[in-house]
């Protein structure tokens, strides 16, 4: 812009003057331009001036601060240090406490040794005298003193054992008779005899005569298929079922029902109904053991166990319903072993299974009371509950407190008025041994004691025995029953051989 500026003025000025007037204006051009340089340069100086300042402000705050660092953490040295200093005087104190006790305890210690050195040479002066004046020596008088002390102890603990024994047994028999009579107070059940018979109805007497069919035929067959008595006599719109086995009772009653209800009755209807109601029988059997079972907030038993549970509903012991028996004692366990403090779980689950020895599906020659703590073994019940099985007739020895309270929550069950009958318990003994001895022969199929044990029926296998066999085994088992057995009157036996021919019409 300043040449072109000065060119103007030059082509204005004219020639001469356009040199003179181009020299002016570059001289002032350089001064202009010297005098912006050195503007620049005190700029920058000042500016460089500045940042300088800046930047040494900067240092020195750093400074500051790092010096007060610095100063916190000399002062923090000093405080730890003083702290230092005062608990090493403190430790030194304690030291020195220390060691003045320990020089005091000696001390203590030295007077102590010279005075027990004093007393033991007094204590030796003492003992001879005493020896000198009495004229015995120190052990002999220990001795002496021991053996009146020993002396006096005794008479004094005999007399306080006495004493305890004497209270013991008054307030022993006071607690166990209030424990039995809260039991027996708390368990009230109702009495139940077994009776041998069962009386069925029937609807007219005709049903008679086909009950017992053309010549018998129809009675003799239920009276096999059954071992039961049947007899038809001329008591109105009844038919007796006489048996000591409830069992077969209460089959024989069931199949009677049902072949009157169908009014078919032939023989060999009479054998399918029979053997169909046998199995209902038996599933009844086991639905008793399990009701039972819940009734009586049993659980866990095994499934054999519950069915000779419920087996017992269908036996009696001295003439007592079995099943009624073994709840009722399982009652009484439990309350009595709650007010000894005892598990009354355990208790009535020994108390229920007591008697299953009664009900074996076999006859071993065992007490019942054996049997029973057998088959509890066997299928796994406690050491407690088979032990107290085993043990409440006194067979085994008993082994914890829950055997002692079955055996006499047993004898409480049996002991209630009305309760058992003897005389039907050794009834049904000798039925069972008359059935047991004439099945030990050879060809014997079936056996049943009927009429009150007064005729024993034997069923033989005609494959197994012929007609001339048959009379001598008669004649063998009454002459057996004579040597071996007692009974009253005379028993007569009765052996059936029967032939069948089966063949099937397709």
């Amino acid at each position: 812009m300043i040449y072109i500026l000065v060119g103007l003025v030059a082509l204005i000025a004219g020639g001469g003057g356009v040199y003179l007037i181009l020299m002016s204006v570059q001289k002032r051009t350089k001064q202009d331009a010297l005098a912006e340089i050195e503007l620049m340069k005190k700029n920058q100086l000042i500016e460089v001036k500045e940042k300088f300042i800046a930047l040494k402000a900067e240092h020195e705050q750093q400074v500051q601060q790092r010096n007060a660092k610095f100063q916190e953490k000399e002062n923090r040295i000093q405080q730890r240090e003083m702290q230092l200093n005062q608990k090493q005087s403190e430790v030194q104190r304690k030291s020195n406490e220390a060691e003045a006790l320990r020089e005091v305890h000696e001390q203590q210690l030295t007077i102590l040794e010279k005075k027990k050195s004093e007393l033991d040479h007094l204590t030796r002066q003492a003992q001879e005298q005493l020896e000198t004046i009495s004229g015995l020596s120190a052990d002999q008088a220990r001795e002496k003193l021991v053996e009146s002390l020993k002396d006096e102890a005794k008479t004094n603990a005999m007399s306080y054992i006495n004493d305890i024994m004497e209270e013991a047994k008054m307030t022993a028999n006071k607690e166990a008779k209030r424990v039995i009579i809260n039991t027996i107070q708390r368990v009230a059940t109702e009495s139940a005899i077994e009776n041998s018979v069962t009386v069925f109805h029937i609807e007219s007497d005709e049903i008679k005569g086909r009950i017992i069919g053309r010549e018998g035929r129809n009675i003799r067959a239920l009276e096999a298929a059954t071992g039961v008595e049947i007899i038809v006599d001329d008591t109105p719109e009844a038919i007796v079922l006489s048996a000591f086995d409830p069992v077969r009772r209460e089959i024989a009653r069931l199949s009677l029902h049902q072949l009157v209800t169908d009014g078919r009755i032939h023989p060999a209807r009479i054998e399918e109904v029979v053997n169909k109601v046998r199995k209902q029988v038996e599933d009844e059997i086991i639905e008793v053991g399990k009701r039972t079972t819940i009734d009586m907030g049993i659980h866990g038993l095994h499934p054999e166990l519950i069915r000779l549970v419920g087996k017992m509903k269908y036996r009696s012991s001295y003439g007592q319903n079995l099943l009624q028996h073994s709840r009722e004692v399982a009652n009484l366990c439990a309350t009595m072993a709650s007010e000894l403090g005892l598990n009354a779980k355990v208790a009535k689950r020994a108390g229920l299974l007591h008697d299953i020895g009664k009900v074996p599906d076999d006859e071993p020659e065992l007490p019942h009371a054996i049997l029973g703590m057998r088959l509890a073994e066997k299928y796994k019940e406690k050491p407690q509950v088979c032990n107290a099985i085993g043990s409440h007739h006194d067979e085994v020895e008993m082994e914890s407190l829950i055997a002692p309270i079955v055996q006499v929550c047993d004898a409480i069950s049996g002991a209630r008025p009305g309760a058992r009958r003897e005389i039907v318990e050794a009834y049904i003994k000798r039925l069972k041994d008359l059935e047991n001895l004439a099945a030990q022969y050879p060809g014997v199929v079936k056996t049943y004691a009927i009429q009150a044990g007064r005729e024993l029926r034997v069923i033989v296998g005609a494959d197994k025995i012929d007609d001339k066999e048959t009379e001598l085994l008669s004649f063998d088992i009454a002459k057996k029953i004579q040597d071996e057995m007692t009974y009253p009157g005379q028993v007569k036996i009765t052996v059936i051989r029967e032939t069948r021919a089966v063949s099937y019409a397709k």
